[in-house]
């Protein structure tokens, strides 16, 4: 078992797709994570040295986040039906309220001979971010006539917001992939392991709030593609190991459909909707073996 502290560095996205519009997207939010802090409990079980036989894997790890601010959050619309320049822009400062990050792990160590180990294991992830938006500014393209627009820099109208909440927003992943990892402890008490994961099975739920409308976007998006590569270098003493670790975790192409509530509690199918994240991760571990 073992406790690390980490960060998280990066964004993530919600889109919506073009209808009658000519741009590649209708909108655009991304939400910065730069950085956000976390504490990690983790349990394993595991064979202590993983080059002497054969042997089941297992890990259960949980993430819960620090809030504070975390950058800003970019609103990007491209409303013109005449063409597929952009007509909206605004920008906030970005606070995580929660983070909460779930691993599953289930997989079977191979040692190959005295030099190095494979580890194939299947991964189920839950993750749920939640974020607000308050402050900033906002640059407007003038309406030139029915779906159509002045240039954004074509003297456009500016607004301001100030000391209050402007959107939140919040999504929770579901996942489940396959991965391998190689690792070997031959330089001892030094260890080094290396892994990848992939998957196409992808789920997120995500509410978009925006309070001067009252209005709520609900997307429901799946499919598209995950990976997660990552490296971990560790050096043991007697029964602890210490341990940095680094991972990229991204997801790219998940789409499906957004209902929009105007507080009547009424929900009316809107556009085609988006939802991606990109995010490096590390830590710095200890874990004590039983």
């Amino acid at each position: 078992m073992g406790v690390s502290f980490g960060s998280v560095f990066g964004k993530t996205n919600e889109l919506v797709y073009p209808t009658d519009t000519k741009g590649e997207f209708l909108s655009e939010l991304l939400w910065d994570m730069n950085p956000v802090f976390y504490l990690n409990l983790q349990v394993e079980f595991a064979r202590a040295n993983p080059m002497s036989a054969a042997g089941l894997y297992t890990a259960l790890s949980f993430k819960t986040g620090i809030p504070g601010d975390s950058g800003h959050m970019e609103n990007r619309d491209w409303m013109s039906a005449e063409d597929g320049n952009l007509t909206h822009f605004s920008s906030h400062t970005n606070k995580i309220k929660n983070l909460y990050w779930l691993d599953a792990v289930i997989g079977f160590s191979i040692p190959v001979k005295t030099w190095f180990y494979l580890r194939p294991f299947i991964n189920g992830s839950w993750m749920h971010f939640s974020f607000s938006a308050r402050d900033g500014y906002g640059k407007y393209a003038r309406i030139k006539g029915t779906g159509t627009y002045y240039p954004i820099n074509d003297n456009p109208d500016y607004y301001s917001f100030s000391g209050e909440e402007v959107i939140r927003y919040q999504q929770d992943w579901l996942l489940v992939a396959a991965g391998i990892s190689i690792g070997t402890n031959v330089l001892y008490p030094l260890s080094f392991e290396m892994s990848f994961q992939i998957s196409p099975f992808i789920y997120c739920a995500a509410v978009d709030n925006h309070l001067g409308r009252n209005i709520f976007f609900n997307d429901y998006t799946a499919w598209g593609l995950f990976f997660e590569p990552k490296g971990s270098v560790s050096y043991s003493i007697g029964r602890f190991n210490l341990s940095l670790e680094l991972a990229y975790r991204y997801i790219g192409g998940a789409k499906g459909n957004t209902y929009i509530n105007t507080g009547s509690r009424h929900y009316i199918s809107a556009n085609e909707s988006g939802a991606g994240l990109g995010l490096l991760d590390a830590r710095f571990f200890v874990k004590f073996r039983i």
